[in-house]
């Protein structure tokens, strides 16, 4: 399976790129990798050095690739972190060249927007671009609660509501939100909860919720339900398996000390998760 994955990239830590290329590597994909932004360290460290790049440069990239002729071997797009409403509109072009010349070419959106403990780090503006363009164009959307409720200004606080915010995105296009970071009344706090919602139904899965705010988790899981997906074909499916690999990732995060997700010494967990957790149809 070829994927291009147009993401962000630190040399330092695992985010953006750097979070979901070897996953997908050490899954069998073969990845495309352009990279939107070339920084030091993820920000959230409060200080980091580099660039965002420019989308002309971007765009030249991606031409580049189209020229080789191997558009019609992409299976899926993988965007992230955007950065701008023009960077975004790069990519959407993509994702149309792809189709093209393979119009069976999944696009997996993960509208990085913000979180619920900080709200938006990405620009404002993104919100309207998503909702407008990049929503109708995506097979598959990996929004977390607090971005799940910025698509559709629903409050999300239950499962109920979060089928109906579900319902919302499914209606103007994707055939699958996978939601990230689901913290609402049925799930206690102990646990940490993944819901993946198709027009046929929805599937929740609750793994230990463990002691660390994981940068990149996002990231991870947004690539690691993709390749899942183009694997099975079966949301339930792939939320399973998807919930699994993070859940080993973060944990032998935790139990090495590592300030950043240890995606290296987990590898082997990622093809053969050490436990899987139950996958609960809820609607």
């Amino acid at each position: 399976m070829a994927i291009l994955s147009i993401q962000s990239a630190v040399a330092y830590g695992s985010v953006g790129n750097a979070a979901a290329v070897f996953p997908l590597q050490r899954l069998g994909c073969e990845v495309w990798r352009v990279d939107t932004v070339l920084f030091s360290n993820h920000t959230g460290y409060g200080a980091w050095r580099g660039t965002v790049l420019d989308p002309k440069l971007v765009e030249e990239i991606l031409h580049g690739i189209e020229e080789r002729g191997v558009l019609a071997r992409c299976e899926a797009v993988l965007s992230g972190y955007l950065g701008s409403v023009e960077l975004g509109s790069v990519v959407l072009e993509t994702v149309r060249r792809v189709r093209r010349a393979n119009p069976k070419a999944l696009y997996c959106c993960d509208p990085v927007l913000g979180d619920a403990d900080r709200g938006f780090f990405a620009r404002p503006e993104l919100a309207d671009f998503f909702r407008a363009e990049a929503v109708p164009l995506a097979d598959i959307l990996t929004p977390n609660r607090f971005e799940l409720e910025t698509l559709t200004g629903e409050r999300v606080d239950t499962l109920a509501a979060a089928r109906g915010a579900c319902d919302m995105l499914l209606a103007r296009g994707p055939r699958v939100i996978l939601v990230t970071s689901l913290d609402v009344a049925e799930v206690s706090p102990e646990s940490a909860a993944l819901l993946a919602a198709t027009r046929e139904g929805g599937w929740l899965v609750r793994t230990p919720r463990l002691p660390i705010v994981a940068n990149g988790a996002g990231d991870l899981t947004a690539a690691l339900f993709l390749a899942h997906f183009l694997r099975s074909g079966e949301a339930d499916t792939a939320l399973g398996e998807t919930a699994a690999g993070v859940h080993a990732v973060i944990a032998e995060t935790v139990r090495s000390g590592a300030a950043e997700l240890a995606i290296v010494a987990a590898q082997d967990a990622l093809v053969s998760p050490p436990t899987r957790y139950p996958v609960e149809r809820v609607f």
